[in-house]
């Protein structure tokens, strides 16, 4: 078993060393070696809704924001459930899948249902 971590932005695992960075090979995304030791010392992190209950992974999670999907014409509308997220480390700490895709959110705008 390989200690080398899953892709950040697509999340497979077909990943691999080069020089001082990972390359994910689905993909093509290329990260830094230290970023990946800090984004496993952030998954140990609480995560909170924006009422302060903490998330869990396969928690159901309401919208509290219309959010509008960078590059596309999508707008994920406020009052949205989400079932079966997934935490992750990173800035956007929810990983989900709706209807419209899959996203990662930002846990600030959901509330735990």
């Amino acid at each position: 078993m390989s200690n080398i971590p899953a892709c950040p932005q697509c999340t497979l695992e077909n990943t691999y060393q080069d020089g001082d960075n990972y390359v994910c090979a689905d993909c093509g995304y290329e990260w830094p070696m230290t970023e990946a030791a800090q984004a496993g010392e952030d998954a140990g992190a609480v995560v909170k809704d924006a009422n302060g209950n903490v998330l869990n992974d396969g928690d159901t999670v309401t919208l509290i924001k219309d959010l509008k999907v960078k590059g596309s014409s999508i707008t994920l509308k406020v009052g949205t459930k989400i079932k079966g997220i997934r935490i992750v480390g990173g800035d956007h700490e929810v990983d989900c899948k709706t209807d419209a895709g899959s996203f990662m959110l930002k846990a600030c705008y959901l509330r735990k249902s």
